[in-house]
């Protein structure tokens, strides 16, 4: 891709001058990002530094304290639910549903925005389904009850419920919880390769700043302090940001895959 278009395309989601509040209490102010196709997002920060807030803020679930968020040059509050859910797909921190049901039935609620009212699901969003199933590695899973799973099998399965919504940002709240290292890495590789061909954008909050440091092409960082930084994940990363993020002394130690970050 050229510079010249680079330049002529638009911003996925654009905040400007953005407020996140919290029960009345201003965490963030004038906030500037822009989430372009291709690139991965990683929200850093303490337990309780705003990353969720900050995500539902922009999937339109929590109202801005000040400022604007623009979903593909429109004004948020100018999209219809439905209309949104095609553009944002909204991972949260989820837990075990309580209710029966199979698989299938719960990954097929990602097709419910392209469906008209009192539409059936068709074959093709079937085959979808079943596509992002095999994506997070739950092949043949589709008859399964939710009640038989795993913590870690139901996280993936509802990143497959995602994926299947086929939204060109996805807004993703701790989307490695609860997994292994092998499937950490399988859902990551998974969402890099969506973002590379799709041109999809990704923002999603982690606790493990290697993973960031692997997979993100770009760093949000939320200070308990009101301080945010923000840019490309190499330039961004470092012992003496992150020990002033975590306050906590950081190692960092050079690796195949570039720097590791181990606290003391």
């Amino acid at each position: 891709m050229t510079a010249q278009q680079q330049k002529t395309i638009s911003p996925h989601i654009e905040c400007t001058e953005m407020q996140l509040t919290i029960a009345g209490r201003v965490l963030y102010d004038n906030i500037n990002l822009s989430l372009n196709p291709g690139e991965i997002w990683a929200v850093l920060g303490l337990n309780g530094a705003g990353k969720t807030t900050l995500l539902h803020t922009l999937a339109g679930i929590r109202p801005v304290g000040a400022g604007q968020i623009m979903i593909n040059n429109k004004p948020i509050e100018q999209w219809t639910r439905i209309e949104l859910a095609k553009q944002v797909g909204l991972l949260l921190q989820t837990q075990q549903d309580p209710f029966p049901g199979k698989v299938i039935e719960h990954v097929l609620i990602g097709r419910h925005p392209h469906l008209r009212a009192m539409q059936w699901e068709s074959q093709q969003d079937y085959q979808l389904a079943q596509q992002a199933l095999s994506m997070v590695g739950l092949t043949n899973f589709e008859n399964r009850s939710l009640q038989t799973l795993s913590g870690g099998e139901y996280q993936r399965m509802v990143i497959a419920m995602v994926l299947v919504q086929q939204p060109n940002c996805f807004l993703l709240d701790e989307p490695v919880n609860h997994l292994d290292w092998q499937h950490q890495h399988q859902i990551l590789n998974t969402l890099v390769t969506i973002a590379n061909k799709q041109s999809s954008s990704i923002l999603m909050a982690l606790h493990d700043v290697n993973l960031a440091a692997r997979y993100c092409s770009h760093c949000l960082m939320l200070f308990d302090d009101g301080e945010i930084a923000m840019g490309k994940t190499t330039d961004l990363l470092d012992s003496e940001r992150l020990e002033q993020l975590y306050h906590t002394p950081i190692t960092t130690i050079d690796s195949p895959h570039g720097q590791v970050f181990i606290p003391n």
